[in-house]
């Protein structure tokens, strides 16, 4: 039982602020191969900002736009294509208009799904309006599909983290001949406790979502994210990590668990993939020679980390602890330069000897305005510049799945990741065991050891900085031979379940009603 068509909707649809976005642009030429043309994404229209990565198409969804042109929306929308492979169909929403009907909307959540909005703060404004405009947008297409297909198609809607959750909620309300799905990537109370330097694992058992909502101010958060779960046809998260705190702390447990994948496509192959990793060693190394004052030679060894500026989720603690501890070992006249790609953290270089620690403040989307010293990286991509790395690490505490290590063996770069993150869980599975360095080290991490977990990834740094030339080849194919593995073509099979799960309630709901 498959869909007609799929409704997904995202804060990060043209929006590249995280790793949904790599979720759903990686994902979109899977899902445009089983449903051509039948997949339409919708996401916030925030201007220059999405015009980066969308196109206005005039010819896109026609028999809509007649319904549009006679029956405008509330909230304007603008049609066209997300530039990414598959070219999927795109609608991006201006939810501006409803601010001024914010608290009828809120009162409406709380009468007929307990949405406790009224702690609300920050951004949950925006994306709660976000997400009822997606839900009176979707709902206009609906209608204007059977003039398409003369008859009512099938449809699901797919909503992805809490930010999206009053679409769920319209759609049950006013269109509930919908099905619907919601996914979250990450419970936002589990991060909040992550976050506020809480031992998340120790205690599981003892966390109560909304107690903690309480505890640490995410009660509207919480609420919306909480309720969705448990309005959704079906509920699915991306790791069995995840779906073991979505049990405990949304109080629904997940129908099905569905992995993210990546597609080839985003790497260079051939020749290509050999002059791109030599160009991102030239900027890694002018950049390095810039910031430290003096020439650095081409075999220095490069490692990196990246991410959300969570200091202890994100692993970013252990990440220059491990490095300063690498530091103190290298006798050699090598240098070892450590970057830190993470937006906002912003600091003077660290130097230990022949060991620099160097941060890129900055979000690499090829438009970063940046300091002097790093001009050389002002118009490279995250991707253009993790070519040219030797090693990652990104030894999370908090990590639902793990796109950044992914990425990495996509891009043939060895990686160390953590036993808490969802990737490094499934790697440990499917990596087959090697007598010198694995593509993936996996660091067993609990609430407890993170003095040894420190230990442990110095000497995997030391272990890969100790390679020759020939067993690192070979680390290098490795990896890209694992991350075959997690393509898109082997992970979509789990949401064409999930369709079928939510297809399924749907029909027995219409059944229950007739």
């Amino acid at each position: 039982m498959q869909p007609d068509y799929i409704f997904e909707t995202s804060w990060e649809v043209c929006n590249r602020v995280g790793g949904i976005y790599t979720v759903l642009s990686t994902r979109a030429a899977s899902m445009q191969q089983y449903f051509p043309e039948h997949v339409v994404f919708f996401g916030p229209d925030l201007g220059a900002q999405s015009d980066k990565y969308f196109m206005e198409d005039a010819s896109a969804l026609p028999a809509w736009r007649k319904v549009l042109s006679k029956h405008p929306l509330s909230c304007p929308v603008r049609i066209g294509h997300w530039q990414v492979p598959g070219n999927p169909i795109a609608v991006l929403v201006d939810y501006r208009p409803l601010m001024e009907r914010k608290n009828d909307i809120y009162c409406w959540a709380w009468e007929r799904f307990g949405v406790r909005s009224h702690a609300a703060y920050g951004d949950y404004d925006d994306s709660s309006m976000f997400g009822y405009a997606v839900g009176l947008t979707i709902e206009s297409l609906y209608q204007a599909l059977p003039a398409i297909h003369r008859r009512r198609p099938t449809c699901v809607a797919h909503a992805n983290e809490w930010q999206t959750a009053f679409t769920l909620f319209y759609i049950a309300d006013r269109c509930p001949q919908i099905a619907t799905l919601f996914t979250t990537h990450a419970t936002s109370i589990g991060r909040s406790i992550a976050g506020n330097g809480k031992p998340l694992y120790d205690y599981f058992e003892g966390y109560h979502g909304s107690q903690m909502a309480e505890e640490l101010n995410m009660v509207s958060k919480h609420s919306a994210e909480r309720q969705a779960a448990h309005v959704a046809d079906c509920f699915t998260t991306v790791s069995d990590i995840t779906a073991r705190e979505c049990k405990q702390l949304l109080d629904r447990p997940v129908d099905i668990v569905t992995p993210n994948g990546f597609e080839p496509n985003f790497v260079p192959a051939g020749r290509d993939f050999t002059a791109r990793r030599k160009q991102a060693r030239q900027l890694l190394l002018q950049a390095a020679s810039r910031v430290l004052q003096e020439d650095i030679e081409q075999d220095a060894f490069l490692i990196g980390t990246a991410g959300r500026l969570e200091w202890k989720n994100k692993g970013i603690d252990v990440f220059i602890d491990s490095v300063r501890n690498m530091a103190d070992r290298n006798k050699t006249n090598r240098h070892i330069i450590a970057f830190v790609m993470v937006p906002y953290l912003d600091q003077s270089f660290i130097r230990i000897g022949r060991t620099s620690i160097i941060f890129v403040p900055y979000y690499l989307d090829g438009h970063a305005e940046v300091k002097p010293t790093l001009s050389s990286l002002s118009e490279s991509t995250y991707y253009d510049l993790l070519i040219g790395l030797d090693l990652t690490i990104f030894p999370s505490y908090y990590e639902p799945w793990g796109y950044t290590p992914l990425e990495s063996i996509a891009f043939h770069v060895p990686t160390i990741t953590t036993s808490l993150s969802g990737f490094g869980a499934w790697a440990s599975l499917e990596q087959p065991a090697r007598k010198t360095a694995m593509p993936v080290t996996v660091i067993q991490r609990t609430d407890s050891n993170y003095v040894e977990v420190v230990h442990r990834v110095a000497d995997t740094i030391e272990q890969h900085f100790r390679l020759t030339a020939t067993q690192t080849t070979a680390v290098r194919r490795a990896a890209a031979s694992l991350a075959e593995k997690a393509k898109w073509a082997h992970f979509f099979e789990a949401y064409l379940k999930a369709y079928t799960i939510a297809l399924t309630r749907l029909e027995n709901r219409i059944k229950k009603h007739e």
